[in-house]
């Protein structure tokens, strides 16, 4: 391959959109030009450096939007209520609870307004999955927090300073900080890991993949790589399950999640656990992977897994 193709085939090639045999080709011509292999580096960097850049959402804006959303949904005050009539439909509703939040500050479509009008697309996203929910918050209960207290986890934030920030609702939204080794903390950590909103298992996953020694914890990244029906859930999981990859119970997950998961990221990232305490046990999985599943990139990293065993590729 010449290097002007190769170049053109990085992208794909970094996100994974070549066919096997292709990119063993670009592999091979970067083992051989330094350049080229230079130029896969800084995709690298800058995909890195892109994935840091996340916007900041105060909890508080997000706490008042959603209590806006509410109002106008369930009628609102009395103003409100004379003011939409009842033939509206909630995204309509939506929208000119929206409008009511934001027009006081006197917002002006305007290129200055660009990186907000980014934001307010991103709020807009948020609220439209949740209206997409039909049914309501799943309610649990926590111990801890004074009594038998019925609480639903909202939102999971850490904090720079290694403690997290949980927001659940009782009567009431409450907002408790503290670190991970607080009871209570990781209780409503673990609560949210089987929330409704996949946004809070995700957050909460995230936050809970540092602390995978813990008995409890372990099991529920193990429930989520298992079970959990949103594959971003799922792969945050696999994140917090690298340090326990030669851990029995978790190797037998490993290989039923292999075998069963309908996602090939997720596939993929449980293979490069598994490879990485390869042993005798693994072989029959790695080559029924092979010969069945429907991605070419899942199969390729098996073929790669069990040459590094020096085992056959298929089955006798």
């Amino acid at each position: 391959m010449t290097c002007d193709s190769v170049l053109k085939l990085i992208p794909l090639y970094f996100y994974g959109e070549l066919d096997p045999a292709e990119e063993e080709r670009v592999e091979e011509h970067f083992h051989a030009c330094p350049s080229c292999a230079r130029e896969m580096e800084r995709q690298r960097k800058l995909a890195a450096a892109l994935e840091r850049r996340r916007a900041e959402v105060s909890p508080l804006l997000l706490d008042d939007c959603r209590a806006g959303l509410m109002a106008a949904i369930h009628g609102g005050p009395a103003q409100a209520a004379q003011a939409a009539p009842a033939s509206k439909g909630p995204w309509i509703l939506f929208l000119e609870a929206m409008g009511a939040t934001f027009g006081s500050a006197k917002w002006r479509v305007h290129s200055v307004w660009q990186p907000v009008g980014a934001l307010a697309l991103l709020l807009v996203g948020f609220f439209a999955g949740r209206l997409a929910t039909n049914s309501a918050p799943q309610s649990l209960a926590t111990a801890g927090l004074g009594g038998d207290v019925f609480a639903t986890v909202r939102s999971v934030h850490p904090e720079s300073s290694g403690r997290v920030q949980v927001a659940f609702d009782e009567t009431r939204r409450r907002v408790v900080s503290g670190r991970l080794d607080d009871q209570t903390i990781q209780k409503l950590l673990l609560a949210a890991a089987h929330e409704q909103d996949p946004a809070v298992r995700v957050e909460s996953v995230d936050v809970l993949k540092n602390q995978a020694d813990s008995s409890e914890v372990r099991d529920a990244l193990l429930n989520a790589v298992a079970h959990d029906t949103n594959a971003g859930v799922r792969l945050k999981a696999l994140e917090g399950l690298k340090p326990l990859a030669g851990d029995p119970i978790v190797r037998r997950t490993l290989a039923e999640v292999l075998q069963t998961d309908d996602s090939p990221a997720v596939r993929m990232q449980v293979v490069d656990l598994l490879v990485q305490h390869l042993d005798g046990a693994m072989v029959g999985v790695l080559q029924g992977v092979v010969q069945n599943d429907d991605n070419g990139y899942v199969r390729l990293k098996c073929e790669r897994a069990l040459k590094g065993l020096n085992a056959s590729i298929g089955t006798f």
